[in-house]
C-alpha cells in the first residue's frame, strides 16, 4: 500500500478512533460498536476500509469476526515522520517541535522583509503549518500506541 492511501484511510475519525480501540488487542466488531457507540452498519463499512488497507486484518470464530491491528503501514507511516528528525514518535508534538522550532513561524516571528509577499501567503503558510502540525501530532499518538508484533493474540 502506497504511504499517500494510507493518510488517506487514517484521515477519517471513525476509523482513527478503531485503530485506537483496537490497541489493546482484537475485539469483535460488537465490541467496537459498543464502544464506539456508533451503529453496527458505520464500524463494518470502515473496517472494510481498514481491511483493504492492510491496516487491520480479521478472523472468524464461529459466528464472530474479530478484528486486530497490522502495524506494517502504521510503521511505514512512523519512518516517514521519523525521517524529518522530529524525535521520538512516542513524545507529544509540543515537545518535538518547540515554539522556536516550529514548522510556521507566528506573526510575531515574520521577517519585516515577509511584508512584500503576495497578499494572503502568510495565512496560508500558518494554517497549512498548523494542519501539518495537527496531522504529525495525530500520527505520533496512533503511532505510539501501536501494540508490540510479539504480542499474543487472543483465541
Amino acid at each position: 500500500m502506497v504511504i499517500d492511501d494510507v493518510f488517506a484511510v487514517i484521515a477519517e475519525g471513525t476509523r482513527r478512533e478503531i485503530l485506537g480501540s483496537l490497541r489493546d488487542g482484537d475485539k469483535a466488531v460488537g465490541e467496537l460498536v459498543d464502544e464506539l457507540e456508533v451503529s453496527q452498519p458505520t464500524v463494518s463499512k470502515h473496517l472494510k476500509v481498514l481491511r483493504e488497507a492492510g491496516l487491520v486484518t480479521m478472523r472468524a470464530q464461529g459466528q464472530k469476526r474479530y478484528y486486530g491491528l497490522q502495524p506494517g503501514p502504521l510503521q511505514d507511516v512512523a519512518d516517514w515522520v521519523a525521517s524529518f528528525g522530529l524525535g521520538p514518535a512516542a513524545a507529544p508534538v509540543r515537545e518535538v517541535l518547540p515554539p522556536a522550532v516550529a514548522l510556521v513561524p507566528g506573526p510575531a516571528a515574520l521577517a519585516p522583509e515577509a511584508e512584500g509577499d503576495v497578499a494572503g501567503a502568510a495565512p496560508l503558510g500558518r494554517s497549512l503549518g498548523q494542519a501539518a502540525n495537527q496531522a504529525a501530532k495525530q500520527a505520533a499518538d496512533l503511532l505510539a500506541h501501536l501494540p508490540k508484533l510479539r504480542r499474543s493474540r487472543r483465541p
